[in-house]
């Protein structure tokens, strides 16, 4: 069990307190294919979508057009929110259209909760991956964790920062892009020592130059991409420029499974 922290009523609640017994135990090893198959589970969930259109071709931002507001999803993506989270923080109690006093927020302001990266820490905290896993609402709190680890400064570490240039990621790993003010990080330019706008997708097909990424929050909902990569499957070429007209994936994390 993880660190006991102060909630917010004064009680002492363990971080992972939200989990289920089966995954905070965890009853079975930290598994590659449970994280592919959790996650197609989700992508079947939400429809089978695949968005292979770049970011800024996104429908307009509509109440009625959003599925993340329906009827059944918006729960879905508060239990991203609260099974992925670590408990104690006001964010894991939002939901895909409630701030965490319950309040609807307007459809427009949907990026101020964007939860993509609960996505990807709801499905490593269900395929088992412990307390020991960087849970966080932004993606670039766990770029950061894996590039220390990378280099040795974390204790049995469960994410690696690679090179895109070298390393070409399998299934079960992660890739990330940056976004926004950060669509142009590099991989030269970790750590960050702080937040940036990113976006991180698993990994859950691969086939010769293409993979198959499964990310959550695009276009408001979880879909698949498609992502080209080069002859040697990597996300960059050796000279550093990106495969991908669409987006600049600069780093790719090797999740470290304790089986496959």
């Amino acid at each position: 069990m993880g660190l006991v922290l102060a909630g917010l009523s004064g009680c002492a609640i363990q971080p992972d307190a939200h989990a289920p017994a089966f995954a905070n135990k965890p009853y079975e090893l930290f598994s590659r294919t449970a994280a592919i198959d959790i996650a197609n589970g989700e992508w079947r969930y939400w429809g089978s979508r695949v968005v292979d259109t770049p970011p800024d071709a996104y429908h307009p931002a509509d109440a009625q057009a959003k599925q993340e507001r329906d009827n059944g999803d918006w729960q879905e993506v508060g239990l991203y929110w609260w099974l992925g989270m670590n408990a104690g923080h006001y964010y894991d109690r939002w939901t895909g259209k409630h701030n965490a006093r319950g309040e609807k927020f307007p459809p427009q302001n949907d990026a101020d909760y964007a939860w993509s990266a609960a996505f990807i820490s709801y499905v490593m905290r269900m395929a088992g991956a412990g307390p020991d896993f960087p849970y966080s609402p932004n993606h670039a709190d766990y770029i950061d964790y894996a590039w220390n680890a990378a280099h040795g400064k974390v204790k049995n570490p469960l994410l690696l920062a690679e090179n895109p240039e070298i390393y070409a990621p399998v299934p079960g790993d992660l890739i990330c892009a940056g976004r926004d003010q950060a669509a142009s990080m590099r991989y030269a330019d970790l750590p960050s020592k702080g937040f940036f706008p990113a976006h991180c997708a698993i990994v859950v097909a691969q086939a010769p130059q293409m993979l198959s990424v499964l990310g959550g929050n695009v276009d408001d909902t979880v879909a698949l991409t498609h992502v080209p990569t080069t002859a040697r499957n990597t996300l960059q070429h050796r000279n550093g420029a990106i495969v991908d007209p669409r987006y600049d994936w600069f780093v790719a994390l090797k999740v470290l499974y304790r089986r496959n």
